[in-house]
């Protein structure tokens, strides 16, 4: 494992040195307080508006911090090399007055799982891994997304690592890469599978970051490295050319930010209707004409009705630390005017129907990828389920479930059972809510604290499958720490297309609160 993180660093370093960044430059940056730290989207666009920013120096910056710690952390499968030219673009086009899109300079990173055109695409999976010999993917398109956020002028520092083939909810183990380590403690897991994103934007690596969500890889991420995340509803946002798991049922594309305010502007970039992707019809009326800043305000939960974890939602009983935790964080709830109810879903069958139903939707996987590989493009080295078996000499243990689709890859699934199912969730889930006129479900995101990196546990999230069967959204928002230093955060939940409101509710909370602490990260000896 040492020796993959090794060659992580000097595959980071390199690309430093080749944008021609010193390592007595890199040194001196070492000994100071990183200028950048915590930064927030509008300090960022105000430094850029008075001119005391310049988007290369910001850019150049974030590099050295990562030619700093990248080798302690093991965030990244590759560099952009040509970040510091397209910044310097940017500071062209705003010398020359041009209008500039909303995150103009700003720097992000993209989850290995998302297409970026002329970046490879490797699933997070050796076979595809050409650094180990494998065949490299390179896309000849952007994903929708990251079109979308390239026309916002946002500066792609790199793609961040996750688990093969994403399928882990818990750490990047299983990454050709190795292990992403967590920004607050590298002991803990850093989440999955948006391990690379999550400790980019807490690590301050970057300012914002993409992650997506199948079961969990948005907001446990988020959680377990005191971030805000959006796991958005089903359909708003396009994940066409994102490598699937359950690509017609489940996957979701989202941000990970440090504020509210900053993931929901990212939010406004990226959702919304494509012909790439004809799930996001579905959005379309359905995103609000002032966008998902237009709600935060700090009094955005007096008066709301918030429903609050109990045994009716899953049965798992919170350990007694969480317990103290999540109480304080009703407290707050409530101190800024919210009206709590106690464990709504109780005499409800949700809990056992939830436990009957399991984790059902991943049985699209086969025609998923199928409709992934061909979109690489003509000049792909893989354009199919049956080449990608073929060439790589290996069926993924992801597909490998399902042999039946593997014998017609192209045949679209029948997926009676898993809309019977989502439809008795929502059906359960809106009745409750309109039952007690609840405006949200707030629960603590894990039901005992974020577990070890070299433990066997996995992270005991409380939403997990049941908001991404039902596709309903979730904001996740830091709520203070356990006394180990693992973070503790809660979660909003609502209806569909709720977004708005759930983001105004999370902020007036994180407004209040202030829980998150910036982590302080260790270089290697």
């Amino acid at each position: 494992m040492m020796k993959k993180q090794t060659k992580m660093f000097k595959r980071v370093l390199s690309m430093a040195l080749l944008l021609g960044l010193a390592m007595n430059s890199i040194t001196a940056v070492a000994a100071e307080r990183f200028a950048y730290e915590e930064i927030t989207l509008k300090e960022l666009e105000k430094g850029y508006a008075e001119g005391t920013f310049k988007t290369e120096e910001v850019v150049k910056a974030y590099l050295d911090r990562i030619g700093i710690y990248e080798s302690n952390y093991n965030a990244f499968t590759m560099m952009n090399a040509g970040a510091l030219q397209e910044a310097r673009e940017v500071d062209r086009r705003r010398a020359a007055g041009e209008k500039l899109g909303p995150l103009a300079g700003v720097p992000i990173v993209i989850k290995e799982a998302v297409d970026v055109a002329g970046f490879p695409s490797t699933f997070g999976w050796a076979p595809l891994s050409k650094e180990l010999g494998g065949i490299e993917l390179i896309p000849e398109k952007d994903a929708p997304v990251v079109a979308r956020l390239k026309a916002a002028g946002a500066i792609i520092l790199g793609k961040t690592n996750i688990p093969a083939f994403s399928s882990d909810g818990t750490r990047a183990s299983s990454s050709w890469a190795g292990d992403t380590y967590n920004a607050i403690d590298r002991k803990l897991v850093p989440g999955a599978s948006s391990s690379g994103t999550a400790m980019s934007i807490s690590g301050n690596f970057a300012v914002l970051g993409i992650a997506e969500e199948t079961g969990g890889s948005i907001q446990n991420p988020a959680a377990a490295q005191a971030l805000v995340g959006i796991k958005p509803t089903f359909g708003l946002v396009p994940n066409a050319g994102v490598v699937p798991l359950a690509g017609s049922t489940r996957d979701v594309v989202g941000p990970h930010a440090r504020t509210v305010h900053d993931a929901a502007v990212m939010l406004d970039v990226i959702a919304g209707y494509t012909a790439e992707d004809a799930k996001t019809v579905a959005s379309i009326g359905n995103i609000p004409k002032k966008g998902y800043t237009s709600k935060l305000n700090p009094l955005a939960l007096k008066n709301k009705r918030i429903g609050l974890y109990g045994p009716g939602w899953l049965g798992e009983e919170l350990t007694s630390e969480t317990q103290k935790l999540y109480d304080r964080a009703v407290k707050e709830l409530e101190s800024q005017g919210a009206i709590v109810v106690t464990d709504p879903f109780a005499d409800t069958e949700f809990a056992e129907f939830a436990k009957s139903s399991g984790s059902i939707g991943i049985e699209s996987i086969v025609y998923d990828m199928e409709q992934y590989l061909k979109r690489l493009g003509p000049n792909a080295a893989i354009q199919s389920v049956d080449e990608l078996i073929e060439k790589t000499g290996e069926t993924p243990s992801a597909l490998a479930r399902y042999p039946e689709a593997l014998k017609n890859p192209g045949a679209v699934p029948d997926l009676s059972t898993f809309t019977e199912i989502r439809t008795k969730y929502l059906h359960i889930f809106n009745d409750v809510l309109d039952q007690h006129k609840l405006d949200a479900l707030v629960f603590p995101q894990m039901y005992k604290e974020t577990p070890l990196l070299h433990s066997e546990d996995k992270i005991a999230d409380t939403t997990v499958p049941e908001i991404n069967i039902a596709g309903v959204p979730l904001v996740t928002v830091p709520a203070g720490y356990y006394k180990s230093g693992s973070p503790f955060s809660i979660a909003f939940v609502g209806k569909m297309w709720s977004e708005a409101d759930l983001l105004g509710m999370a902020y007036d909370y994180e407004q209040a609160t202030r829980h998150r602490v910036a982590p302080t990260l260790v270089a290697k000896p």
